[in-house]
């Protein structure tokens, strides 16, 4: 019942998912969500940790779009700050629109791509709905919203009798 929202693959944070993750999975692009899953909601700009991990991704050949739900001023703001301009904001995730989208930008087959983000009822389910692999991290931060605080309560729900791979 709960498959469709379960991740193909599950690491505490980006910095975790091994360079092998990539190559033995034949991964040459990522649609990479911002927000919690490379820095805490509240950082605007990349740390140290989110740097690096990009950095590895262009070292291992794989290159990356942002795709975020926020809008276009902070993902703008964060991608500017990074000198990157492939991203797309006000993505509407769990639709698989602007992810097949980003998909086409960057010469993607599903395949060899991946969606690495920390929600399962946005990226997760997103990934499913476009055909890619799914990697779901830890989220950095806990957005202190009711809102927010029931979405993870209800991940913890669907995420019970997961498995990871």
């Amino acid at each position: 019942m709960f498959k469709k929202f379960y991740p193909d693959y599950k690491f505490s944070r980006t910095a975790d998912i091994p360079d092998s993750f990539f190559t033995d999975n034949n991964i040459r692009f990522a649609v990479l969500d911002i927000d919690n899953t490379l820095v805490p909601y509240t950082s605007p700009l990349p740390d140290e940790e989110a740097r690096s991990f990009l950095q590895r991704l262009k070292s291992l050949g794989v290159k990356y779009c942002f795709v975020s739900n926020n809008d276009e001023e902070r993902v703008k703001l964060f991608c500017d700050d990074l000198g990157e301009s492939e991203y797309i904001a006000k993505a509407g995730k769990p639709f698989a629109r602007k992810i097949k989208r980003a998909m086409w930008r960057m010469g993607a087959e599903k395949s060899n791509t991946v969606l690495i983000g920390d929600q399962v009822f946005t990226d997760v389910y997103g990934a499913k709905r476009a055909g890619i692999l799914a990697v779901m991290v830890d989220p950095l931060e806990a957005k202190e919203t009711p809102f927010f605080g029931l979405k993870r309560k209800m991940e913890k729900i669907v995420l019970k009798n997961y498995k990871p791979q």
